[in-house]
């Protein structure tokens, strides 16, 4: 039968494990190990067969030692060029080889058998993928119809008689002991077995890990997955490939000699089960790696906001300069101001693209809290409200009368209405009669305050109203108003003439006037005044001076 090896063999070299734990896409790297090769690619022999061991090295090897068991079989000093040293053994046992200062072989096994007429040859270790052929050989041509092959003592169906068992890629169901037997030519149903050889299928590479640097990425940032493994120190010139996938979805465009994949940016929606695979480029063996889940965490923006000047009340004239920084979310980064007014409406400032916001000379309508937004491109964050204050001194304010008219009945109701054009909130407005205060209103808005209230013939005199919003309180001119008993006959309000002789306003304060602010800025206030008339007689150019104009007043309150 033909001795020469199968040309799909591809098991023939030896590496010793030794690992140098420097990973290298994904992998770690062997350093370079000596060799050893057979030919033909056998363990087992018939007495009497000579086997070649051929000893490699990291380059052509000038020193190679031989050794069997512990014993120094010989060495070689210098080889002829493009040979290496090579060592013919006929006998059994454990043979190995050093070249030059690199690490020794794995010693390979080596039997001999005598006196037997059918050997199963074997080659080396077996790795995951490889195709492998057992044979069974005897020292005479023999029919190969009569050859049974048999894993664990069952006898294996072959798809046509051969002296040959194929197992191609080897896995790990392949794993077990094999033997062969033949048919006795001169006795009858006897049967010959051969030597028992077993298979022991190893891993190429372990199941690959699955690892996120950095393993919790902020929402937006960047993430690179590496696919993890470790090819066998006896195969570390085997090539995989690499392939990634998220919830079952290729990532990429598929699979390549890279064992690392870059993600740009990674946000919390993309926090799900990821999963790699490797490969060996013909995909003869192929493992996945565990599903491993990303927690993306959500950015948490560090804003810093700062204000020039440092004093968030202002007055108006001043410079206002905002700065907006962010830490913790990853960029580019696009910023826009806003303001939200006293009445809490919000309104983008145009051309406001920068973290830096300014305001050269701040007026009254610039006050209301600021803040910045920052974007980029798939999350905005929002930085805390800054309020801004701005302070403007009220100007004089103007005292209207509702009537148009400073001449009044008595009974009539009459309205004064306060308002000063410029100030800043809140404003209070004060009225008053003679220098006595009628009551107050304060207001947020720049409409002004209104008082009304019953007139009588006791209130001619001269009224007014203040203003003050806390930088200086500012005084109404003052009116006139004259109010008589029946249809005045003139309308002079600093001249009055009556038909009549009157009770000198001046010394006699009315007995109650009627008093209805109409404006409050207190929504819980619910205040009623309500008048009180005397019946005693008049009694002209009568002055009481113990009694208050006041006193006569009673005002109810209603909860």
């Amino acid at each position: 039968m033909p001795g020469s090896a199968s040309p799909c063999v591809a098991f023939t070299q030896l590496w010793l494990t030794l690992l140098v734990v420097t990973p290298v896409n994904g992998q770690h790297e062997t350093a370079p190990l000596s060799v050893v090769s057979l030919q033909p690619p056998w363990t087992t022999f018939f007495r009497g067969e000579t086997v070649t061991l051929t000893c490699n090295g990291f380059g052509l090897p000038q020193k190679t030692k031989w050794y069997q068991k512990n014993k120094t079989l010989r060495q070689t000093q210098g080889v002829l060029v493009g040979k290496a040293p090579t060592l013919m053994v006929r006998e059994s046992g454990e043979y190995w080889c050093q070249a030059n200062s690199l690490p020794p072989s794995t010693p390979v096994h080596l039997v001999f058998y005598k006196e037997v007429s059918l050997v199963l040859r074997a080659p080396p270790p077996v790795f995951e993928g490889d195709s492998v052929v057992l044979r069974c050989d005897t020292k005479r041509s023999i029919a190969a119809e009569t050859l049974t092959f048999y894993k664990n003592n069952r006898a294996l169906e072959l798809p046509h008689p051969s002296s040959e068992l194929h197992i191609r890629h080897a896995n790990l169901k392949d794993n077990g002991q094999y033997k062969c037997s033949r048919k006795s030519t001169w006795a009858w149903g006897s049967v010959i077995s051969s030597n028992t050889v077993e298979v022991q299928v190893q891993e190429l590479f372990p199941h690959p890990v699955l690892m996120a640097r950095p393993s919790q990425p902020i929402d937006g940032s960047p993430v690179t997955l590496t696919c993890r493994t470790q090819l066998s120190a006896q195969r570390s010139d085997a090539q995989i490939q690499f392939c990634f996938f998220r919830n079952y979805q290729a990532l990429g465009s598929g699979c390549n000699s890279s064992s690392e994949f870059h993600i740009p940016a990674i946000w919390t929606e993309d926090s799900m089960w990821y999963r790699c695979k490797a490969e060996t480029k013909n995909s003869q063996v192929e493992k996945q790696s565990r599903a491993f889940k990303i927690p993306v965490q959500r950015a948490l923006a560090d804003f810093q906001t700062s204000i020039i000047p440092a004093s968030k009340l202002m007055f108006e004239g001043q410079l206002l300069l905002l700065n907006c920084s962010i830490k913790g979310v990853p960029g580019p980064l696009t910023f826009s101001w806003y303001k939200r007014d006293v009445l809490n409406k919000e309104t983008k400032i145009p051309k406001s693209s920068e973290a830096e916001f300014k305001i050269s000379k701040v007026n009254i309508s610039d006050a209301g809290e600021y803040y910045c937004e920052a974007n980029n491109s798939r999350r905005s964050f929002v930085s805390r409200a800054i309020p801004i204050t701005i302070k403007v001194p009220v100007s004089q304010p103007v005292l209207n009368l509702s009537t148009g008219k400073t001449q009044a009945l008595e009974g009539d109701l009459m309205t004064l209405h306060c308002q000063s054009q410029r100030g800043s909130p809140y404003i209070l407005y004060e009225f008053y009669y003679e220098n006595v205060s009628l009551g107050n209103s304060s207001t947020l808005s720049g409409e002004g305050a209104s008082f009304n209230f019953s007139m009588s013939t006791e209130r001619s005199g001269n009224y007014y109203c203040t203003a003050d919003n806390g930088l200086g309180a500012q005084r109404s001119e003052a009116i006139w108003i004259s109010v008589f008993g029946g249809k005045p006959t003139s309308d002079d309000s600093r001249s009055p003439s009556y038909s009549e002789p009157q009770e000198p306003t001046y010394y006699n304060v009315p007995a109650c006037i009627e008093l209805q602010p109409v404006y409050s800025n207190d929504p819980k206030e619910n205040v009623i005044y309500t008048e009180v008339r005397g019946t005693q007689p008049r009694r002209k150019h009568a002055v009481q001076e113990s009694e208050s104009p006041r006193s006569r007043c009673q005002m109810a309150e209603k909860n």
